[in-house]
């Protein structure tokens, strides 16, 4: 844990590496895009987009832990290796979106009175 800690915190301090999948924070999307849904067809897609953010979630943090792997060469070895960082990019937009989507469609699901069970709002990766 010691190292991976000396490792992570120059990422956090140069602000370029990609922020891991349980910090991206959900974008507003609105529940009427799912008001014509009917209750099975809500949770049909709160499934696909669990499915899909979970991957997202995958990748996301795959990206964290190469940031922070060439932060650790950078600062031990080549600083311009810097300029590999990814950062928070296209994943992380969509893994936003997805997260947006689940909470409209739970909020959806709830003014239906559907009565499906939804897990903690947005799909989050084990730590």
């Amino acid at each position: 844990m010691r190292i991976a800690g000396t490792v992570v915190l120059p990422c956090l301090l140069l602000a370029g590496c990609a922020s891991a999948s349980q910090d991206v924070t959900a974008s507003y999307v609105s529940p009427l895009q799912y008001q014509a849904y009917s209750c099975q067809q809500i949770g049909a897609e709160a499934q696909r987009v669990s499915a899909k953010a979970t991957e997202l979630a995958g990748v996301q943090d795959q990206k964290r832990s190469n940031d922070a792997v060439t932060t650790g060469v950078t600062l031990v070895l080549f600083w311009p290796a810097a300029f590999l960082l990814n950062g928070n990019g296209q994943t992380a937009a969509e893994l936003a979106s997805l997260k947006g989507q689940f909470d409209a469609l739970q909020q959806a699901s709830i003014q239906k009175n559907c009565g499906l069970q939804f897990q903690n709002s947005a799909p989050k990766q084990p730590s």
